[in-house]
C-alpha cells in the first residue's frame, strides 16, 4: 500500500482544467518533486490534496483512506502538513511561539508541564531549520528567509508522515537557498520514514534533495522520473526548459 495515491485527480475553474486526470503516489520515506512552468496546476494540486479544494472528480487515498472531503484541520490530523508560499506567521508573537500553536498538546499533563514541552518542542523545531537565535524575536522582525524556515519548522511541529512544501526557495537569495537544502535534507536524515513533496522553481536546488520528478504542464502530468531522466526528457524541455535544465 501507498502512503499516498492519487488516481485520475481533475479540477476545473470556468471550464479551463487546472489539474487533469493526474495520477501518482508516494511512498513511505520518498522525496519527490513537482515542476512546471506557471499554470501548470502544481498549487491547485497541493490544494486539492490538502483539503482546501475539493476535486471534481477522481480520488486521494492516505494509507488507504480516502480523505476527499475532509477539512485541512482533519488533513493535517490524519499526517499531512504543508506549507504555503505566501508566508502569513502571526506576527506580534515571538518566533518559538508560532511553532508552539502548531504543535499537538500532549494528553493528560499540567498546565507548567504542558507548556514546558512544547517550548522543548518547538526548540528542537527551530534548530532542525537553524532559527535558534531567533525563537524570541517577533516574526515581523524576522527577514523573509527566516520566515520560510519558520513556515517549514510549524509544519515539522504537526509531525507529519507526509510534507508538502510549496516553492519554499521562493525569493531566496542563494545563501538561504543552499542552507534551506540543507535543512530539508537533516530533516530526511533525522526522520527517514517521512515522505516529502516540494514544489518549486529552482530546480538546482530541487535536485539536490529529490530522487523522484513529476512534470506537470496546463494541469496534465506529461513525465516521470529520476531527475537525470527528467533533465533528457524531450518533451520536458520542449514545453518547459526551453534549453534544458
Amino acid at each position: 500500500m501507498h502512503l499516498l495515491e492519487v488516481e485520475n485527480l481533475t479540477k476545473n475553474f470556468g471550464g479551463l482544467a487546472a489539474v487533469n486526470n493526474v495520477s501518482f503516489h508516494v511512498d513511505e520515506g520518498e522525496r519527490i518533486g513537482i515542476i512546471g512552468p506557471n499554470g501548470a496546476g502544481k498549487t491547485t494540486l497541493f490544494n486539492l490534496l490538502s483539503g482546501f479544494l475539493k476535486p471534481d472528480s477522481g480520488t486521494v487515498k492516505f494509507n488507504g483512506e480516502n480523505i476527499i472531503g475532509l477539512s485541512p484541520h482533519k488533513i493535517v490530523n490524519k499526517g499531512i502538513a504543508r506549507t504555503f508560499q505566501v508566508v502569513r506567521p502571526f506576527r506580534h508573537l515571538p518566533v518559538i511561539a508560532n511553532v508552539m500553536v502548531a504543535l499537538k498538546s500532549p494528553r493528560g499533563a499540567k498546565k507548567i508541564e504542558w507548556l514546558k514541552t512544547m517550548e522543548r518542542k518547538a526548540a528542537d523545531m527551530l534548530e532542525d531549520v537553524g532559527l535558534s537565535e531567533l525563537a524570541l524575536e517577533p516574526a515581523e522582525n524576522v527577514g523573509h528567509g527566516d520566515l520560510k524556515r519558520l513556515e517549514v519548522a510549524k509544519a515539522l511541529a504537526t509531525e507529519p508522515d507526509l510534507i508538502m512544501l510549496d516553492e519554499p526557495f521562493g525569493g531566496l537569495n542563494p545563501l538561504e537557498t543552499d542552507f534551506l537544502t540543507r535543512s530539508i535534507t537533516r530533516m530526511h536524515l533525522d526522520e527517514p520514514s517521512r515522505a516529502i513533496v516540494i514544489v518549486e522553481h529552482k530546480l538546482y536546488a530541487l535536485m539536490k534533495i529529490v530522487k523522484r520528478v513529476i512534470v506537470l504542464h496546463q494541469g496534465e502530468k506529461i513525465a516521470e522520473g529520476t531527475p537525470e531522466e527528467i533533465a533528457r526528457n524531450k518533451k520536458v524541455v520542449e514545453v518547459y526548459m526551453g534549453k534544458g535544465i
